[in-house]
């Protein structure tokens, strides 16, 4: 079942008018509001070129326009202008709410020009009845855009939604709560709510070369908030595909995301989308329910003000089918919990990509370190609680000493890469990636008795390779007890997960791993291209556990987590897969990193009746996330 929204015949609804140089070049990006039995309705207004300033310039400023049905507008007139430093240079894409009689009017405000980041703001405007502004605030103190209040209060606060960095890449819509309205113009508020922006962002769905950005204030709906926004796909690798979206938020909640559309409601399709002062643009900026029917305003190639409609019951049906089935791993409130050492040569670029030992009632991490010329090395660190690392090694534990893991390329990646640890027998094995950067990695294999591990003396066993020459195999673990009297071993040759089955541990004669695929990337996650495991699998009663990550968007790498039961006496065969990811790029310390993007665990381990998962955040930290591992196979075998 589709969402079918459908344009108004009369489109664009609000077109410049020459005879008021103020909205002679633009007039578009408008935001509805009803009040007194009326539609309010504050739209950009673009001048032609005029002087200001002494710079000749289109200058923005916010209209205002008046109507019976929401469609008819009259009565339009100029109503916020630049009058600060720091809207000096404009005033553009209003949103309005009404909240305690009043109307408060966000809007971006310009200081500077020309245009940057330091200089793109948002301001506010607060106004009882169109006729005159009461006050005038600036809000954010950092770069921001697109805020908007909900309309009523939240668990006894105001909150607010907009979107932070819109000129610093990745955007990023967030939430903000108010204990009272004056805290929403306050500069120290807004510096410590800055601090802590990843405790305040919304997950939204989107690629590192995507644009997010919020388009009408929330409508409050019986299913929950309904958000509208902008997601602009290969915004920063044009040419970029504008459409408009929406989430549904929980009514008590609005952090958590019910549901949202897979697929834009809107694209640029007609002439007055496709033809303007920017072509191919379609950007919300207001909304209005009536009764069953929700009215979407939107800008149409930065030229124009157009409708469109949709039956809300509908629409939210629609989303339902990618109503979050099944609970998320929940990250330590702590991460990234190790963060590069400048002071460290060895791991002065990144730290990332750890495996795990839970032995002797600590935690024992093994971590993938990269100095500036992109060497990786182990480091090691221990935790007695999971979370807190109590302490850290000054050198590395583990360093590449063969040819398989030299250097090939000057300043180029190499070493040893992404290990897994498993316990067998008294003897921790580590399969890891061994890569000279101009040849194709390979799966090496050494170990070192489990008393030396713990005593931290790292008297490795020369490490061996154990996969085919001259084809990429990475992503390798055992398991951790044999199958029918075999070592098990996991791999991913090519873009598939492979298991593979013999009866001892020597790959002599080429005799490589190989095995059979047990996971493809089209089992999991729809758009998955490549798949790999996280960490080791763990044996519980409904089978072995295995997490593993998917690659989505061929263009920009997303990487995710997902799960896989197996069954106990032939893992070949797969039981269950997530039909959702159970953790993705969503932190800062995800999305932004030497590889944007990236959850990448390559250890995992159960403490009580909790699962936890170390992984690498952009290929540049490492982070914990965990949940309960009884709720995890439940829904798996659900």
């Amino acid at each position: 079942m589709s969402i079918k929204v459908k344009r108004w015949s009369g489109n664009p609804i609000l077109i410049p008018n020459r005879e008021n140089p103020w909205e002679a070049e633009a007039t578009f990006n408008g935001c509805a509001v009803a009040g007194g039995g009326r539609v309010h309705f504050l739209y950009r207004a673009m001048s032609f070129p005029q002087k200001h300033d002494g710079l000749t310039m289109e200058l923005s400023t916010i209209g205002y326009a008046l109507s019976q049905d929401g469609i008819h507008f009259e009565s339009r007139k100029q109503f916020i202008r630049p009058e600060y430093a720091w809207e000096h240079y404009g005033c553009e894409d209003p949103r309005v709410t009404k909240i305690n009689g009043k109307y408060f009017i966000f809007y971006t405000a310009l200081s500077t020009y020309p245009f940057s980041a330091e200089g793109i703001k948002i301001g506010l405007a607060i106004t009882r009845d169109f006729e005159s502004i009461e006050e005038k605030h600036l809000v954010t103190p950092f770069n921001a855009k697109a805020m908007a209040l909900f309309p009523s209060k939240i668990e006894g606060k105001y909150l607010a939604v907009l979107t932070v960095d819109t000129d610093r890449p990745p955007a990023k819509i967030a939430l903000a709560s108010f204990q009272n309205l004056d805290q929403i113009w306050s500069p120290e508020y807004w510096t410590k709510w800055y601090s802590n922006l990843d405790q305040h962002v919304l997950p939204i769905k989107q690629a590192a070369k995507d644009h997010i950005e919020v388009g009408a204030p929330p409508v409050k709906t019986i299913y929950g908030w309904l958000l509208l926004y902008s997601h602009i796909s290969d915004y920063l690798s044009p040419p970029a595909t504008f459409g408009i979206r929406a989430l549904l938020l929980d009514m008590n909640k609005p952090n958590h995301i019910l549901a949202w559309t897979e697929q834009p409601l809107l694209i640029p399709e007609t002439d007055y989308e496709r033809y303007g002062k920017v072509p191919n643009v379609v950007f919300p900026s207001g909304a209005l329910l009536k009764k069953k029917r929700l009215d979407i305003y939107y800008g149409a190639a930065d030229t124009t003000c157009a409708l469109a409609s949709t039956n809300l019951e509908n629409m939210i049906m629609n989303m339902k089918s990618s109503w979050i089935p099944y609970k998320k791993m929940e990250r330590y409130p702590g991460n990234p919990i190790l963060i590069p050492k400048q002071e460290h040569p060895w791991e002065s670029k990144a730290v990332f990509n750890p495996a795990v030992l839970y032995d002797d009632g600590k935690v024992h991490l093994v971590y993938r370190a990269m100095s500036e010329d992109n060497t990786s090395v182990m480091g090691y660190a221990v935790s007695s609680d999971g979370f807190t690392i109590d302490e850290r090694l000054h050198e590395p534990i583990y360093v590449p000493r063969e040819d398989f893991e030299a250097k090939g390329i000057a300043n180029g990646n190499s070493g040893c890469e992404d290990p897994r640890l498993t316990i067998l027998e008294d003897t921790v094995y580590m399969l890891y990636t061994a890569y000279r950067g101009d040849e194709e990695p390979r799966v090496a294999l050494t170990s070192i008795a489990r008393k030396d591990f713990l005593a931290r003396r790292w008297d490795w066993t020369k490490p061996r390779l154990i996969s085919p020459p001259s084809v990429a195999d990475k992503d390798a673990a055992l398991f951790p007890e044999k199958i029918n009297g075999q070592f098990a071993t996991l791999h991913r040759l090519g873009v598939n997960i492979w298991l593979d089955l013999r009866d001892s541990l020597d790959f002599d004669n080429d005799n490589w791993l190989g095995g059979v695929e047990i996971i493809t990337p089209e089992d999991g996650t729809k758009g998955s291209y490549k798949v790999g495991i996280a960490g080791p699998p763990i044996k519980t009663e409904a089978g072995w556990l295995l997490l593993y990550h998917e690659v989505t968007n061929r263009k920009s790498s997303r990487y995710h987590l997902t799960a896989a039961l197996l069954d106990l006496d032939n893992p070949a065969r797969v039981k269950a897969i997530a039909d959702s990811p159970i953790l993705e790029p969503e932190m800062t310390y995800e999305k932004e990193g030497v590889v944007p993007d990236v959850v990448f665990p390559c250890g995992n381990i159960v403490i009580g009746n909790r699962l936890f998962a170390y992984y690498g955040g952009g290929d540049k930290v490492i982070g914990i996330a965990t949940m309960e591992l009884s709720a995890l196979l439940n829904q798996l075998i659900k």
